[in-house]
């Protein structure tokens, strides 16, 4: 004899759902508690990795454990990670954002050396057009900065008056791009300032 089907009522539907959402939510939890420390460690090694691209190297200190918490002008703090050798500081690694971008928010960590240069910079976020603001990531766009001191290089577009070659087609990534720099750089500025 067939087992008899469930009628299908208000209440049986009710339940069947209740069941699959408890079911489901206590899945979620289970996996996302075996893996938050494995994804903790990769965001880590990412910032790890970003910092240390963008710095001088040489350095011998743990620059992702000697941070100074610097305000932008909207009151956004903006990590500055410290390399240093022996007791001097060599390099920054300034984790700065722009609001701008084409596609929303852009991240990127600009190194800046103790004297102001800008030494290298690497994209960690962001939604730009492919094929067109993803150029922002190519050595031919990011690399005019590098060696660049911002106080003799006006850290905007060309068409606003800058130094900096915007990508064709992508001005306004370009000219987010150069904000976020330049916030980067302002943040120097005052850390330069405190320390003085």
């Amino acid at each position: 004899m067939a087992p008899k089907k469930l009628e299908s009522t208000f209440i049986n539907m009710t339940i069947v759902l209740t069941c699959v959402a408890v079911v489901s939510a206590f899945s979620l939890g289970f996996v996302y508690s075996k893996t938050k420390a494995r994804i903790q460690y990769a965001k880590e090694q990412k910032k790890l990795s970003a910092i240390k691209d963008v710095i001088l190297p040489g350095f011998d200190n743990r620059p992702d454990k000697k941070v100074i918490l610097v305000s932008d002008e909207y009151g956004v703090k903006l990590n500055a990670y410290v390399a240093m050798k022996g007791q001097k500081v060599t390099s920054y690694a300034i984790k700065t954002y722009t609001k701008q971008a084409f596609s929303g928010e852009m991240w990127l960590m600009v190194g800046i050396t103790a004297d102001g240069k800008i030494n290298k910079i690497k994209t960690l976020e962001q939604k730009e057009t492919p094929g067109l603001g993803t150029k922002i990531t190519e050595m031919k766009f990011k690399g005019q900065f590098f060696g660049k001191d911002p106080a003799n290089f006006n850290i905007k577009v060309k068409k606003d008056g800058g130094d900096v070659d915007s990508i064709t087609a992508a001005t306004v990534t370009s000219r987010a791009y150069s904000d976020a720099v330049g916030r980067a750089y302002n943040a120097f500025l005052k850390i330069k300032t405190t320390q003085e």
